[in-house]
């Protein structure tokens, strides 16, 4: 079983960055491929960005390639995701998930471990 934890959430400015860290305990880290979500208030849960077991591979959502990259450090069982130009629509709480699936990264139904999410609010 693995347990998530993110961090780095808070209030930025729009056009500014933030970078959120998830922490994962268990010793099976590496055999996980890792993902991003995110869920404004009243919407769906929605993908954000995956990375593969070895960080070898990557998938973002169309609202923010260019903007925001995902990455791993294996022997610190941790994920980030560096947020950069960041707009009011990007408000949401952000979630990391964990699954050892191979397809379908982008969906949530790859993932059997979930954090508790980190608040990310972007003002005007």
């Amino acid at each position: 079983q693995v347990q998530l934890v993110e961090s780095g959430g808070g209030l930025v400015q729009a056009g500014g960055s933030l970078r959120l860290s998830c922490a994962a305990s268990g010793r099976a880290f590496s055999t996980y491929n890792m993902g991003w979500f995110r869920q404004a208030p009243g919407k769906e849960r929605e993908f954000v960005a995956a990375i593969t077991r070895t960080g070898g591979g990557t998938q973002y959502a169309d609202s923010v390639k260019g903007r925001f990259t995902t990455s791993r450090d294996n022997a610190k069982n941790t994920v980030h995701l560096q947020m950069n130009y960041l707009k009011p629509e990007d408000t949401a709480v952000y979630y990391c998930a964990a699954g050892r699936t191979t397809y379908l990264l982008t969906t949530r139904s790859a993932y059997d471990y979930w954090g508790q999410g980190t608040q990310v609010t972007v003002s005007s």
